[in-house]
């Protein structure tokens, strides 16, 4: 398993297009993939599970990933995140 720590950014959080960003991107990996906020955790590769973790401005996720590329998955997903998405 592979995870790290990233900040959310974005102004809007993570939600409408970033969470639609987010989602066609870890769905390009096999490996499992999810989301940590506080205590819950979320399905990656689910558009409902990211918009459900309501992720703002300024809030500390963590990206964890297992399987075969799951170093790749969890490095592609912090660098959209630290991106801003792009924007």
């Amino acid at each position: 398993m592979y995870k790290i720590d990233v900040v959310v950014k974005n102004e809007t959080g993570l939600h409408a297009r970033p969470a639609s960003m987010f989602v066609k991107e870890a769905n390009k990996f096999t490996s499992e993939i999810i989301v940590t906020k506080g205590v819950n955790e979320y399905n990656a590769k689910s558009i409902l599970g990211i918009l459900t973790m309501g992720a703002k401005m300024g809030d500390n996720i963590t990206i964890k990933a297992e399987g075969e590329d799951e170093r790749e998955a969890v490095d592609a997903l912090k660098s959209l995140v630290e991106s801003n998405f792009g924007e």
